[in-house]
Order: structure tokens, then sequence, then C-alpha cells
């Protein structure tokens, strides 16, 4: 016979509803998720910790025998947080590390492919860009903004320099690639994710994503190298390492 299930709270991002749900649907542990919505990172830090903790902090401590985080480190947007119950949470920067299901597969293609935009089914189907949220840090900035409305409120010289240096936000990126982690038929998504790249000038490519490290985190055993495991009332940090967090 099987060890018995365990129940956990998974708190992520919706950005993967998709492949979580499948992953949960799948898992042999109980998992409850909370999704949070897309865009968080956009926000800066303080923001995104604060909404965050409170997700955490609402978490009923006496269901559940840890708190799983469908997070990376996400701009330090999940540094200092903490709860009463351990807490695990994937060794990633962001959430490409997790679409793709390894940090280390993530690193080479970074390392082949500087100046790539991806996107997955979750960043197509759950809201709008960055620019398009008023609490985001490009929209703070006025980083969305075109060059008749600079050129409204600054003159033609402010209006060209603020445009060179935030308006063209797309200007480091040269290639666009659709991460296909297989769940859900979705050759649409890949069709407009190429036709966008043909608009933008930009290379195209299809990615084969992985739900391994998803998975991982709901099943378990979270090795450490791959999972960092926060002791209750422990926080953590960034460790600017391959380690990318620890403990703080």
């Amino acid at each position: 016979m099987g060890s018995p299930s365990r129940r956990y709270s998974l708190i992520a991002c919706e950005i993967m509803f998709r492949e979580l749900c499948s992953c949960a649907a799948q898992s042999r542990n109980i998992i409850d998720i909370t999704f949070m919505p897309k865009g968080l990172h956009d926000m800066g830090e303080a923001k995104m910790t604060s909404l965050l903790q409170a997700a955490i902090d609402q978490v009923d401590v006496s269901r559940y025998e840890a708190i799983l985080l469908g997070y990376g480190l996400c701009n330090n947007g999940t540094r200092g947080l903490r709860a009463s119950l351990p807490m695990v949470i994937p060794r990633a920067h962001d959430c490409i590390t997790l679409l793709l299901g390894s940090k280390d597969r993530y690193a080479a293609y970074f390392q082949e492919h500087p100046g790539t935009y991806y996107q997955s089914p979750g960043w197509m189907e759950r809201g709008t860009h960055a620019s398009d949220n008023p609490d985001s840090v490009i929209s703070q900035l006025g980083m969305n903004r075109t060059y008749d409305e600079y050129l409204a409120k600054y003159g033609e010289d402010n209006a060209r320099y603020l445009m060179e240096t935030l308006g063209n936000w797309v200007r480091n990126y040269t290639r666009m690639a659709y991460i296909d982690t297989q769940v859900g038929d979705l050759a649409a998504y890949k069709q407009e994710t190429a036709a966008d790249a043909a608009r933008r000038g930009w290379e195209y490519e299809e990615i084969q994503g992985s739900t391994a490290l998803l998975m991982q985190l709901l099943d378990g055993p979270w090795e450490e190298d791959k999972f960092l495991t926060i002791p209750p009332g422990q926080a953590l940090r960034p460790t600017y390492d391959e380690g990318i967090i620890g403990l703080a």
C-alpha cells in the first residue's frame, strides 16, 4: 500500500494555471490552489511581497502540512516571505524556469539566445501587458507612453530623449519564443505568437516546455538543488549565486 496523501496549500501565479491544474489533477497529494493575478512582479518588490504575504497569512494552518509557492525569486517579489508552516519554493529566477522545467535549461537557453521575449498559454490568456497595468513600474515611470504624449507634456527635445530611454521597452528583444508545455490544444496560440514576432521583425521559435519541476513541487521529494524549504518563521532571500535563493 502506498503512503497516504498529504495536503498542501499552493499559492501560485495564474500564468501557470493550465500547467498547475494539470499537475494537481495527477498529483498523489491533495493540493488546494490559490492563484494570484498575473504581473505582480511588474508592480515592484514591495507591492508584490505584500500581496503574497497577505495570501500566505490567510492559509488555514490547521489544514495543511506545508505551503507550496508557484513562484521564483521574481524580481525579489518573494524576498522576506515567511509563514508559520514550512514553505517550499523552486530555485528559480522567474516563471520561465518553471515552464522549462529546469533552471539549468533556462540558463543555457538564455546564454545562447539573449534578447528573447517568451510567450506561453498563461501569458496570452491571463490579462494584459505590464504597460496596460496602471500599477506596474512601466506605467508609473511612463514607459508605456507614446511620442505624442511625451511631446504634449514635455516638449520636443525632452520627448525625443524620453522615447529613446523609456518608451522603447522592446528595443533589446530580437526573438520571440513560445514555450509549449503540451497542456491543451493551443495551436492557435503558436500561430498568434509567430505572427506577432513577424510584425516586430523578430525571429520566432517554439521551445519544448516541461511540467516536471511543477510536478515535483506538488509531489516531492524537494531536492535541495531544485527547491528551498523554508522552516516556519524563517524567510527567504536572494543569494546572487547558482542557488538563487536561500534562508534569510
